[in-house]
C-alpha cells in the first residue's frame, strides 16, 4: 500500500469525529426509518448505505485525478505544481487533525448549492425498505457537503491518474467506516481513543512530515 493510500486511511479514520457530527443524525433518522427486520438485515443495509457513499467517492476521485492530469497536459505545466498543491493541503488536514485550525470547514458552504440538488434525488428512494434502495441512497449521501471530504478530493486532483484518485476517495471512505457503522459502547470507544490529545497530535505530526516531504519533493524537482 502506497503512503497516499495510508495516508488517506489515517485522514478519513481520525476526521471521522466530523462525520458524526454531519452524518450522525443521518445515520441515527435511517436506523429510526428502517423496518423492524433481523439484526442481519439491518447490518447489510448500513453496509450498502456506506457502500453507496464510497462509490461516490470514488467516482469523483477519479474524475478529478483524470482531470488534473489532463488540465496539466493541455497547459503544459508539470503535474510536479499538483503535487505541491497536494502537500499543502496534506499540512492543512494535519492541522485540522489536530485542532488547531478549523478553515475547512468553510469549504462546505461551497457544497451547499449541490447538495440541494441531490438531496431530493435521495428522498425519491424513501422508505429504505430493500438493498437496491439503501445502495442509491448511500450514492447520494456521497455528495453531502463535507470540507475534509472537499480537501481529499483536491488531493486527488494532485494524483496523477484517475485510478489513483480513486484509490485515494476510496481508503480515505473506508476510514470512515468504523465510526459511521459502529454504534453504542463501540462508537464512544473509538470516539475517546480518536479524541485523545496524544492520538490526535501524533497522527497529525505524521500527516504533516509526509506534507512537508511531499512539498520538498516537488520543490527539489522544480527547482533542479
Amino acid at each position: 500500500m502506497s503512503a497516499d493510500l495510508l495516508a488517506a486511511l489515517l485522514i478519513g479514520f481520525l476526521g471521522s469525529s466530523h462525520c458524526i457530527v454531519m452524518c450522525g443524525g443521518i445515520v441515527a433518522a435511517l436506523q429510526l426509518s428502517l423496518p423492524d427486520r433481523s439484526v442481519a438485515w439491518k447490518l447489510c443495509m448500513q453496509l450498502l448505505l456506506s457502500l453507496g457513499r464510497l462509490t461516490t467517492y470514488a467516482l469523483l476521485g477519479a474524475l478529478v485525478g483524470y482531470f488534473g492530469v489532463q488540465a496539466m497536459a493541455l497547459a503544459g505545466i508539470s503535474l510536479l505544481w499538483l503535487r505541491l498543491f497536494a502537500g499543502i493541503l496534506l499540512l492543512m488536514m494535519a492541522l485540522y487533525i489536530a485542532r488547531l485550525w478549523f478553515g475547512l470547514t468553510a469549504l462546505e458552504r461551497g457544497g451547499q448549492r449541490l447538495w440541494s440538488v441531490v438531496r431530493p434525488l435521495s428522498q425519491k428512494v424513501m422508505p429504505l425498505n430493500s438493498l437496491p434502495k439503501a445502495y442509491m441512497y448511500g450514492l447520494c449521501w456521497g455528495w453531502l457537503p463535507c470540507g475534509l471530504v472537499y480537501s481529499t478530493l483536491g488531493w486527488s486532483l494532485a494524483s496523477g491518474s484517475a485510478s489513483q484518485g480513486a484509490l485515494i476517495m476510496l481508503f480515505f471512505g473506508l476510514g470512515t467506516l468504523p465510526a459511521i457503522i459502529s454504534f453504542g459502547s463501540l462508537a464512544n470507544s473509538l470516539s475517546k481513543l480518536k479524541n485523545l490529545p496524544a492520538v490526535r497530535y501524533s497522527a497529525a505530526s505524521i500527516l504533516a512530515i509526509y506534507g512537508v516531504y511531499t512539498i520538498y519533493l516537488a520543490l527539489q524537482r522544480l527547482v533542479f
